[in-house]
């Protein structure tokens, strides 16, 4: 009778330990627990090396889920399709990125997620689709970039260095310098010229202003002689008013007694012709006409 009874405890014991383990199953399978979980899918670009099943998802440095999945995306193989799990109150919105950084130097990935916008609407499920955070390049890829294309840039440069510093540019240059030489000595050549040219301008120009101090001397001797015959002039012009008027009186009586010289010619000539007999017997009158009296 003993012997059933502990058959019977270790028969329930088993019984109800594969229920509890049944139950923890399921439990877990439905994210069990006080956090409940959601899944976003992250689409990568880049090369996902370094990142593995399991690997931390954090926002701001905070653990908020885990990587669920990784697969390459069957509509695009070029890119990587990541299935995040993430805690449901973690404040994913539509302003947030998702990026890949690493620890250290060890070479191990997690997905890093920011938001630069605190007041952006939070990214929910639309339609039985599963929402999607986009992705930002990582650092790493940044700097893959950059140098790839600082090397790209200086693979340029080192073709047109090569270009530039070829035989025939060398000897262009060379002739180049030889013209430049050349040059530099007939510069040389025209600024002592012009030292030379610059002095006697400076000699000129001395004996300029010396001319116009002259010229300046002159005219105020001019200036000094123009008002000496002025003066000179303006009793000259009133000494030869006075003579002009003195000789124009004279003048008026000579022409006076000049005409009453020719009316006398003009009574002579008439008398002449009149009685031409008389003028040449010298008698002293004329004999009266008829109706005159004698």
């Amino acid at each position: 009778m003993e012997s059933r009874i502990n058959y019977a405890i270790v028969g329930l014991f088993v019984i109800l330990l594969t229920a509890g383990l049944l139950w923890f199953a399921y439990w877990l399978a439905s994210d069990g627990g006080q956090e409940n979980y959601v899944e976003y899918h992250v689409y990568m670009e880049e090369s996902v090396a370094g990142l593995s099943t399991d690997a931390a998802v954090k926002y701001r440095g905070v653990d908020v889920g885990t990587v669920k999945r990784m697969m390459l995306d069957p509509k695009n193989p070029e890119q990587v399709l990541l299935v995040l799990r993430i805690r449901n109150d973690t404040p994913i919105t539509t302003a947030t990125r998702a990026t890949i950084r690493f620890y250290g130097v060890t070479g191990l990935g997690y997905i890093e997620l920011q938001g630069d916008n605190r007041d952006a609407p939070r990214l929910t499920r639309e339609k039985g689709k599963t929402p999607v955070i986009p992705s930002t390049a990582s650092t790493m890829a940044r700097l893959d970039e950059g140098l790839s294309g600082l090397a790209d840039q200086a693979s340029r440069v080192l073709g047109r260095i090569n270009r530039l510093l070829s035989d025939d540019n060398l000897k262009a240059f060379s002739s180049l310098l030889q013209e430049g030489r050349a040059l530099a000595v007939h510069l040389q050549e025209q600024t002592n010229r012009l030292h030379v040219l610059i002095d006697r301008g400076v000699l000129m120009e001395n004996e300029v202003i010396q001319a116009f101090e002259t010229v300046q001397t002159s005219a105020d001797s001019v200036e000094s002689m123009a008002d000496t015959l002025r003066d000179t002039y303006g009793e000259l012009g009133q000494d030869l008013r006075q003579q002009t008027r003195s000789g124009l009186e004279n003048l008026q009586q000579l022409l006076d007694e000049l005409n009453v010289l020719v009316r006398q010619m003009q009574r002579s000539v008439q008398e002449f012709n009149s009685a031409p007999a008389d003028v040449l017997f010298r008698r002293s009158s004329t004999r009266p006409g008829p109706g005159e009296n004698p």
